[in-house]
């Protein structure tokens, strides 16, 4: 037996020792972590069981079968993010640079398999090099196989990706389809053609870090979510971000103790300025209604004129989506919609309640909004919220003008509660472009045509800059004071936490891609 545990130890000792001392020191000197200093950070002391631990590659192209590693370049496996059972898979680039080829495939696709049949979230990640060119179509295929599981996975349980390195040409497809991507800022990087083929295509001179970078994808494309400095504080980005969801879609998120309080909130009533051309920080009622510091944002660097991310509500999981006043006005665009509906569509496949906070001027106007598609793009916001069947509470802070309050989850498309707080505007448009049109004639008669335009707006508001007539309507349940928003909202969720909501009998709809 002695014999045979001698074997082992030294075959569990060489897997760990993955591509060697010399590769593990190259890849500490680029700042970066190895595949199982990654997971040691990422996962609770001593609950990781590894398998596939002894798996090796199969093929004999170019050489290949003089550079066999022991777990074929990734780590797998299964254990528990504080007390959660989670599965996980960490690429190691020390091993024939991460590559992915079958067996490294199939590893993931197992632990894959596993995390849908008991219903816990998958974690990857992503350091790799790409395709093992030696393997061929094998190694895509490989990839493919992993992209079926993450579409199959999509929705039922949470998915989140780390990119911890390169991650080109194929391999971006599988983040791309997860819930989730998180980035290093000056290590990571994603594209589908590299810096070398761009200029060899198009003449363009452009670094890894430019085209594809953390800071460019949280910014210019929106393709990542989370970006942090260094990989230990990716990986706590992710434990805050799971904290919020639940195992699987048939469960709710988990709820942390709370004790109630005062719940009043005597600063929110001065957040709003009393000029409606002013802008203020939305962030501000964020903080204010929801449990302090509990606030995480998601794609904050990307279409900032709107803010989404998750939060707690007396202890609760909340998603927050929030037109954002003080950039573009808080307009909805192209880039705004795109982001909303996605961050709507992923709260309500994990019974995550919705809270809307509306302060929105209308849709931003202009060719290159229009030639972008913002109708299909602004369609899939108003998609996103009618689907949800998730409670969904929308509080007006101020502006609710044209199709965008329809869009920003009005009673109409199936919104539980509406409250509005005083100093909420509720029309078609604003006052000074509907006197405008209205009094058009009248205006052009006058005098004193700019008088009368004032004289005009001024009735207008009157009759429309205010909440009262959709109150009216029943449109809006309830014109609170703002000091009384986080009181009113906890016990409306509280009231909404057994709802149900079924949709009609279909395969699925056609969501406006």
């Amino acid at each position: 037996m002695e014999q045979h545990r001698n074997r082992l130890n030294e075959l569990r000792e060489q897997a760990v020792q993955g591509g060697g001392e010399k590769r593990i020191e190259a890849q500490h000197a680029k700042g970066k972590l190895t595949a199982r200093e990654r997971l040691n950070l990422l996962l609770d002391p001593d609950s990781f069981e590894e398998l596939g631990m002894l798996v090796k590659h199969r093929s004999t192209n170019f050489g290949l079968d003089k550079q066999q590693f022991l777990g074929d370049g990734v780590v797998t496996g299964y254990g528990r993010v504080n007390g959660r059972l989670v599965y996980v898979f960490s690429q190691d680039f020390t091993v024939l640079g991460g590559s992915l080829a079958e067996a490294h495939a199939k590893k993931i696709c197992r632990v894959m398999d596993l995390a849908m049949k008991n219903g816990a979230p998958l974690i990857g990640l992503n350091d790799s090099g790409g395709a093992r060119i030696q393997e061929g179509v094998v190694s895509l295929g490989g990839y493919a196989d992993i992209f079926y599981r993450n579409v199959r996975a999509s929705g039922v349980i949470p998915q989140l990706s780390a990119i911890l390195g390169p991650c080109a040409g194929g391999a971006v497809y599988s983040p791309a389809l997860t819930d989730f991507i998180f980035m290093a800022e000056g290590t990571s990087y994603m594209f589908v053609t590299g810096p070398n083929v761009v200029k060899t295509v198009t003449h363009e001179e452009v670094t890894s870090e430019e085209l594809g970078g953390a800071k460019t994808h949280a910014s210019k494309s929106g393709v990542t979510h989370f970006t942090a400095a260094n990989e230990a504080r990716v990986i706590q980005h992710i434990k805050d971000v799971l904290s919020f969801l639940p195992q699987n879609c048939e469960e709710d998120p988990e709820a942390l103790d709370y004790t109630p309080g005062d719940e009043q909130r005597p600063a929110l009533d001065a957040v709003v300025p009393e000029s409606a051309q002013q802008p203020y920080d939305i962030r501000e009622v964020v903080n204010e209604v929801c449990d302090a510091g509990t606030f995480t944002e998601v794609q904050k660097d990307y279409a900032e004129n709107i803010v989404c991310g998750f939060a707690r509500l007396a202890g609760k999981s909340i998603g927050v989506v929030a037109n954002q006043p003080a950039f573009l006005a808080g307009v909805l665009d192209n880039k705004a919609s795109t982001k909303a509906a996605r961050f709507v569509r992923t709260c309500d496949a994990f019974n995550v309640p919705l809270l809307v906070l509306e302060d929105v001027p209308g849709f931003l106007p202009g060719t290159d909004q229009e030639w972008n598609g913002i109708i299909t793009n602004g369609a899939k916001l108003l998609y996103a919220f009618s689907e949800a069947t998730v409670p969904r509470i929308t509080v007006i802070t101020r502006k609710a003008y044209g199709g965008a309050y329809d869009v920003m989850n009005s009673q109409h498309i199936g919104a539980d509660l509406v409250y509005a707080w005083p100093t909420a505007e509720i029309a078609v448009m604003g006052a000074k472009g509907a006197a405008e049109i209205i009094f058009k004639r009248e205006i052009a008669a006058s005098d004193d045509p700019e008088a009368t335009w004032k004289e005009k707006e001024a009735e207008y508001a009157e009759l429309f800059a205010h909440p009262y007539n959709a109150a009216a309507r029943g449109y809006v349940d309830e014109v609170i004071l703002p000091h009384n928003t986080r009181a009113k909202l906890i016990r409306a969720f509280e009231m909404l936490q057994n709802k149900v909501d079924t949709l009609p009998r279909k395969k699925h709809g056609n969501l406006p891609l």
